[in-house]
């Protein structure tokens, strides 16, 4: 990759028509001055604020402390639509729901809400499409359409924390206990979203949902600009890196930014976030047949992170349809996790969810497309 496609590779896209601004799009004191500049009274934002972020409410009638003939107007200007579900599709017994969004440019993204014995999960998207090119990725293949605003980001964590609450996935009520940034997009290109994003979903009632910085995760392929102010940001968020392969040579060509940040820079930044915040960091590692799986090549990564507060997350690909890559051996997975132990590098292998419902990220927006072109 040129210096020029470099460049193009972080440039802000431009969407033909921006997001409607959106509560979630502001910080709690600019919320109240955009009620001032709307000649609300300011703690109208705050009384909003508690109905969305505390309450999860997104029906303004219910807002029974704002004057009803004020309510529709108020939440028009607040909290417009931004996200509208096409259709969700389940597996795993209805524990794992991938929905599908319409953007109001008509733009479609994905998350998926997942829920296990101790935990809920949900996986957002922060951009559509994704411009780091990375080949064995449906979202990356696809290209980058725009960043997403930090009012679609929010949204989505805001409907998973809905559906939770009203009992939508089997086992009854329950609360939206982690998100992770690994749908579509790489959040750190869309840092300033990203951020907002985060402060909503930190921040204490009413100004946001009040969930633990520790239950967010930030995956990235590697920008180290990315890391280094997310490491200024003083919030001790999980770090996960992409890494995939421990050798540039591979990486080159598997992780396309790096060209620009190699293994060693990308580790570096790391490093420097774990001893800032004191959190361990992940290292995400999709486990491709014959291209990265190989012994010598876990031997490597294995010499790499030995001495490093760090944990490896084996992820078996999930493939796309027509796709060269495919998930490796079990018997080269089982090789992989036992070269890795005998560093004493931590290591566990992803739980597979959502193979039977376009699992991959893009995968159910491109498949939307198909059926709708």
């Amino acid at each position: 990759m040129s210096s020029d496609e470099i460049t193009l590779v972080f440039q802000e896209p431009v969407a033909k028509e921006k997001p409607p601004k959106h509560l979630a799009d502001y910080s709690a004191q600019e919320r109240r001055e955009v009620a001032a500049s709307l000649g609300l009274p300011a703690f109208r934002a705050t009384q909003v604020a508690t109905h969305y972020f505390s309450h999860l409410s997104d029906d303004p009638q219910s807002w029974s402390d704002i004057p009803a003939q004020l309510r529709a107007s108020i939440a028009d200007q607040l909290t417009p639509k931004l996200i509208e579900l096409v259709r969700s599709v389940t597996c795993d017994g209805g524990m794992t729901r991938k929905d599908l969004w319409k953007l109001h440019d008509g733009v479609l993204v994905e998350s998926v809400l997942m829920r296990y014995t101790d935990r809920v999960t949900v996986c957002i998207s922060s951009q559509a499409g994704c411009g780091m090119n990375c080949p064995f990725c449906a979202t990356g293949q696809a290209g980058l359409t725009r960043n997403l605003s930090a009012g679609e980001i929010t949204e989505q964590v805001v409907a998973a924390a809905r559906a939770c609450v009203n009992g939508e996935l089997p086992g009854g009520a329950t609360r939206l206990s982690n998100i992770v940034f690994m749908g579509m997009g790489e959040p750190l290109a869309n840092y300033n979203a990203v951020m907002r994003s985060v402060r909503n979903i930190t921040d204490p009632h009413p100004d946001g949902l009040g969930i633990s910085a520790r239950s967010v995760t930030i995956s990235t392929v590697g920008l180290v600009n990315g890391i280094e102010k997310l490491i200024e940001e003083e919030i001790a968020l999980t770090l996960a890196v992409s890494l995939h392969t421990p050798d540039d040579q591979l990486r080159d060509t598997l992780v396309p930014i790096n060209s620009r940040w190699k293994i060693k820079e990308v580790l570096a930044a790391a490093d420097a976030y774990e001893k800032r915040t004191g959190r361990r960091y992940s290292i995400e590692y999709a486990l491709i047949r014959d291209i990265n799986d190989q012994s010598w090549r876990a031997d490597l990564l294995g010499r790499l992170l030995k001495n490093r507060n760090t944990h490896v997350n084996l992820i078996p690909l999930n493939p796309t349809p027509g796709s060269k890559w495919t998930a490796s051996r079990r018997e080269d997975e089982a090789e992989f996790v036992r070269i890795l132990e005998s560093y004493g590098v931590p290591v566990t292998v992803r739980d597979t969810r959502g193979r039977e419902i376009d699992g991959a990220c893009g995968q159910l927006a491109a498949s939307e497309k198909i059926r709708t072109d």
